[in-house]
């Protein structure tokens, strides 16, 4: 990590860690909670996606794993929330392997469809299971983790919690992308031809980071079970993938921070826009529901359309052209000499 990589990391979580005290709402810290598990989850799927290139469009299955370990061995078989924890991720890093080596052996579409196809398999598995996941009923009364004896029975506990978690993962994230292995990813990226010419093993790299992104899901999956106390299928299907893989690239597939930024901003987005209803209820406009559709399609279609290096990139893009703008107006008006 880079020294400009330690101040953009630094006043990232000082920043997140003081929030709490600007927001004395429990309803508002919980909704940044779960954008830290959205954001968890996004970290995983850029370094799949935007670093490796591989395109997966079943990342919420094993975010799903994850719940369901957590759910099931807590509540049926009475082991540590902890030990769950590590046995949801334990086996996310098993089906990751058992999908990854056939499936990323496929490229593009194919690539796509196969991991859909697993994300499908694993939400009607959830459904269908009944004597193990209670099937549409869900799994109620999961514990809430304890940290050395404390409790994580409140918002505010949680949210330090979890992006304590997630600073942890980001700050490994960023690392591995700047090491001779992020080198690597960005090779397969660029062209696995090339890459294997100068002797990256594209094989063995590309299981290892699928496998990766998928323990982050799962991570995810893990504290989110654990925060509501309650799983069904709902949450984890097929368009939850496709969620994860939307904010990645509205917020930039190629930089993590852009997929932080994604994350957070679709988090937040329909809570904006319930705020904004209830603005435009205050003065007498009438907003429906079915406007949010609208609303949210077009926030998308503008960043495509003008940013399409991602939010992340068009802002960096943006704030380097306003600093040279301004340096070139100092010039004409102090000129050397």
């Amino acid at each position: 990590m880079q020294g400009k990589d330690y101040i953009g990391f630094s006043v990232f979580v000082i920043f997140m860690l003081a929030l709490p005290h600007w927001i004395s709402n429990d309803y508002y810290l919980g909704v940044l909670v779960f954008t830290a598990f959205n954001c968890m989850a996004c970290v995983g799927l850029c370094l799949l996606m935007g670093y490796a290139g591989q395109i997966s469009l079943g990342h919420g299955a094993f975010v799903a794993i994850g719940a369901y370990a957590a759910g099931i061995l807590t509540t049926h078989l009475g082991w540590s929330p902890w030990l769950a924890m590590g046995a949801g991720v334990l086996a996310a890093v098993f089906i990751a392997l058992v999908i990854g080596v056939p499936s990323l052996r496929l490229k593009g579409h194919y690539l796509a469809m196969a991991t859909l196809g697993f994300a499908s398999i694993v939400h009607i598995v959830s459904v269908a299971a009944i004597d193990i996941t209670n099937g549409p009923a869900g799994i109620i009364d999961i514990p809430r983790i304890k940290l050395f004896g404390f409790a994580l029975d409140s918002d505010i506990r949680y949210y330090y919690f979890v992006w304590i978690i997630f600073a942890v993962g980001l700050f490994f994230a960023i690392n591995l992308v700047k090491s001779r292995v992020g080198r690597g990813l960005r090779a397969i990226h660029g062209s696995e031809d090339a890459a294997s010419a100068v002797g990256v093993n594209i094989t063995r790299y590309k299981i290892q980071i699928f496998i990766l992104s998928a323990v982050y899901a799962a991570v995810s999956g893990s504290l989110y079970a654990y925060y509501v106390n309650y799983i069904d299928p709902g949450p984890f299907d097929i368009m939850y993938s496709v969620l994860l893989v939307t904010m990645v690239a509205v917020g930039g597939l190629h930089s993590l921070w852009g997929a932080v930024a994604g994350g957070i901003l679709l988090s937040l987005l329909p809570e904006l826009l319930s705020m904004a209803a209830d603005t435009f209820a205050g003065v007498g406009i009438a907003y429906k529901p079915d406007y949010d559709t609208i609303v949210y399609g077009g926030i998308l279609l503008f960043i495509m359309l003008f940013m399409p290096e991602g939010l992340f990139g068009g802002i960096s893009t943006l704030g380097s052209l306003v600093f040279k703008a301004i340096a070139r107006m100092a010039g004409r008006r102090y000129p050397s000499g």
